[in-house]
């Protein structure tokens, strides 16, 4: 059962009522407990905390910030994270089965080696996040904001990345296996050092192609 977590805030009353408490914020906090684990957060702000090794399972956050904290070894199995960032964060090494992260901001955030089954993404900016060698197969990235990130040897066979913006992502050595690139934006991405395999992409994706290989498209 989740619970919501207040700090302590003093809470203030003008006239009869009563003002809920500020949602609070934590500047260079070392956290390496259960805590957190199954509580739910609405606002919180979090700024160069460490939560090394901690268990944060079954956490729940609405518009909560996290700026350059590390999760490196931490346990966030069934989290839900709902118009929340983590800006340049590390995770390496992080647990996050189950874990459903919806119209989200990770922007600059590190996630190679951590542990992504069953993670749900649903929109969001995942712009500059480094996910090299990650297993995303069959993941539904629809319309998530993927420009510049670094999918660098990542497998991406039978994954959905329609009308996602991949301008300038690193894919090199990318498995797009089967995977569904229609209407996406490859805007500043070399199509040439890409390995196609029955994958979906548009007429505008393979007339790009054709150009960069030198041919001419059109009468």
């Amino acid at each position: 059962m989740c619970m919501t977590v207040y700090a302590s805030v003093p809470v203030e009353r003008e006239g009869s009522a009563v003002t809920s408490p500020e949602p609070p914020t934590f500047v260079d906090e070392v956290i390496t407990d259960d805590r957190f684990a199954d509580a739910e957060m609405d606002g919180w702000t979090f700024t160069n905390c460490e939560f090394v090794s901690s268990d944060l399972s079954g956490l729940i956050t609405h518009h909560a910030t996290f700026i350059g904290c590390d999760f490196t070894g931490a346990r966030m199995n069934g989290q839900e994270h709902h118009g929340s960032a983590f800006l340049n964060c590390r995770f390496r090494g992080a647990h996050l089965f189950s874990t459903h992260f919806h119209a989200c901001k990770m922007t600059g955030s590190l996630l190679e080696e951590a542990t992504l089954d069953a993670v749900r993404i649903h929109g969001g900016d995942w712009s500059l996040v480094r996910l090299r060698f990650q297993d995303l197969s069959g993941f539904n990235l629809r319309g998530v904001r993927l420009c510049e990130a670094d999918l660098y040897d990542t497998n991406l066979t039978r994954a959905n990345l329609r009308d996602c913006d991949l301008s300038h992502a690193i894919l090199q050595q990318a498995n797009l296996d089967r995977t569904d690139l229609r209407g996406a934006i490859l805007d500043g991405v070399d199509l040439r050092t890409l390995t196609f395999r029955n994958t979906r992409i548009d007429l505008e994706h393979a007339a790009q192609l054709a150009t960069m290989l030198g041919a001419r498209v059109g009468s």
